[in-house]
């Protein structure tokens, strides 16, 4: 009938075991973030957009980010980059777009 400390029992669950995952989110929240506050500004939206493309190419270079979160990012970018105004907002108001894992299928 001990008592015992609870520092040296075990975790469970999964937080923490993918960090990139984490990684991932914030990039991608700064992205949407960038866009949606430029909504009705495509054009300063996707200057916004290449600001953030050097940034994350940076931060991979420093081995920062990972390589299949930079092809995510350059994925997404690529595609707000180009849009017109009436894809931007359709980019902007498609949730799948914005969820980790998008390979870039459809609008």
């Amino acid at each position: 009938m001990g008592w015992k400390w609870g520092f040296w029992r075990k975790r469970t669950g999964n937080i923490g075991n993918e960090p990139h995952i984490l990684g991932t989110r914030v990039w991608l929240q700064e992205l949407r973030e960038v866009c949606e506050r430029c909504f009705d500004n495509r054009e300063e939206g996707q200057r916004l957009v290449r600001e953030l493309q050097v940034e994350w190419g940076d931060a991979w270079k420093r081995m920062e980010v990972e390589g299949s979160l930079k092809q995510g990012l350059d994925r997404r970018a690529l595609r707000l980059l180009r849009a017109n105004d009436s894809e931007w907002s359709e980019w902007l108001d498609n949730e799948r777009f914005w969820m980790p894992g998008w390979k870039g299928e459809g609008t």
